[in-house]
């Protein structure tokens, strides 16, 4: 019987890859936005959209690639770009203006 390791891997990581680059847009967002000042209450809450958009498909990203179905394919650097998004958007939250 063949290995099905090449398809299965395709066929997880594309789910995987489409919430990596969600998430790194709504991070990239949550960077690039700058309020005009304290009372810019617009850009104020879309940055908090974006940190919370950011730490949201992150977290889906990690449960996925935690499923012990996913974690004997793929391989363990699946774990960091979601790592790192959620830690840079919490960052960004916390340190909001």
């Amino acid at each position: 019987m063949p290995d099905d390791r090449g398809c299965l891997r395709l066929v997880l990581g594309v789910p995987l890859v489409i919430l990596h680059l969600l998430a790194g847009y709504c991070c990239y967002g949550a960077l690039t936005i700058r309020p005009a000042g304290p009372w810019d209450e617009g850009a104020l809450m879309g940055i908090e959209l974006a940190c919370l958009l950011t730490v949201v498909l992150s977290a889906a990203a990690l449960l996925i690639t935690t499923a012990s179905s996913v974690r004997r394919v793929m391989a363990p650097w699946w774990f960091v770009p979601p790592a790192v998004m959620t830690l840079v958007a919490v960052v960004r939250w916390v340190l909001l203006d």
